[in-house]
């Protein structure tokens, strides 16, 4: 990730619905303007200081944060929204205790482990992805991470889908070691997703089968052998501002190509089943501190937009977001891929790949 404004910054898109601005101090103000001029005009990374002084605003800044945002996104991203379908490819029977997830075998979820999708089936749902102007298509496996039989099934379903759908193929399969990541990287695998998910102070909170430093490892090794990588977020599992905004600090470290956006839909029989969805305004403040953190990055609407920001999808569109998964999640159902292109026909926003502009 380069964080490098791009020339075509005349484009400007403006939400349906206006927020409406909360009572800012003088501080406050001055701290937005400081953001501003470093991003737009000096063309520079926030420091973490002045990062920090974002955050510290609240809600009431939620209006001018997103303001920022966009102009932040058009200016170092552009205006092309990419578009990606993911299919899970071998759900549920996961042995890790990820306090999330329906998949996990550890908890009493209705979801019951399946076997591996045969190549058929991945291409009729690869098929139906690019139907929708999608440039990505990811394969999703929930494992700790990939046997030998599983690697074999990847590394000939990858090369035999790309050629049949022109499609960019992602893969997420878990934690890799040296030599997986390299086989992934040698048949064709465009990026590689693992998420943080969260905090390194708050992770022990939400998983404990593995460490935050193998999940950093693999990221890593993504990146090593020329893989994008896709690593996500999960807000509104019971951290503080303070610990996103050291999950965002990681994430400037790590400089991954795509920052998935997720928030917890709490999932029965999970553990974070009783948590609460994450605010409409909370969400949109996030996203906008996520694009002003992240100026070039790929930052995807991904799974709980639907239940936490419901009519207000489109404000999230001009608070940052370049990039939607349409359709279906892993075990929950998302919009119609219809009503997401609506969405970004009557926002003037112009579909394509951004590999390119990274």
């Amino acid at each position: 990730m380069h964080n490098t404004p791009i020339e075509s910054t005349k484009v400007s898109f403006r939400p349906r619905v206006k927020l409406v601005p909360g009572d800012l101090s003088e501080e406050a103000r001055q701290a937005v303007a400081l953001a501003r001029r470093a991003l737009l005009t000096e063309e520079r990374s926030l420091t973490s200081s002045e990062l920090r002084a974002l955050v510290e605003l609240g809600v009431e800044a939620t209006s001018v944060l997103t303001e920022l945002a966009h102009d932040v996104r058009l200016r170092y991203a552009g205006a092309t929204v990419e578009i990606e379908g993911i299919v899970s490819a071998k759900t549920g029977g996961c042995p890790e205790d990820c306090h999330f997830c329906s998949q996990s075998s550890q908890f009493p979820t209705d979801v019951k482990a399946t076997p591996f999708l045969d190549y058929e089936t991945l291409l009729r749902a690869a098929e139906e992805t690019k139907a929708t102007g999608a440039s990505e298509f990811c394969i999703v496996l929930a494992v700790r991470g990939p046997d030998q039989r599983t690697m074999d099934r990847l590394t000939d379903l990858v090369p035999k889908l790309a050629a049949a759908t022109g499609l960019q193929i992602a893969v997420s399969a878990g934690i890799l070691t040296p030599e997986q990541a390299a086989a992934l990287a040698a048949v064709g695998v465009h990026r590689y997703n693992h998420n943080l998910e969260t905090a390194r102070s708050y992770f022990p909170s939400v998983v404990t089968t593995h460490t935050y430093d193998e999940r950093l490892a693999t990221c890593r090794l993504v990146q090593e052998n020329n893989m994008e990588l896709c690593c996500g977020v999960l807000l509104g599992m019971g951290e503080s501002d303070e610990q996103r905004f050291e999950l965002l600090e990681t994430l400037r470290e790590l400089q991954p190509s795509e920052v998935p956006m997720n928030f917890l839909n709490p999932r029965p029989g999970t553990p974070f089943a009783d948590l609460p969805f994450v605010e409409p305004l909370e969400a949109l403040r996030w996203i906008a501190l996520f694009r002003i953190g992240l100026p070039s990055v790929i930052l995807r609407y991904a799974g709980g937009r639907e239940v936490t920001l419901r009519d207000l999808q489109d404000i999230g569109m001009t608070a940052g977001i370049n990039a939607l998964i349409v359709g279906n999640y892993l075990t929950t159902l998302g919009r119609t891929p219809d009503e997401d292109l609506a969405m970004l026909e009557s926002l003037e926003m112009p579909i394509g790949s951004l590999s390119s502009v990274l």
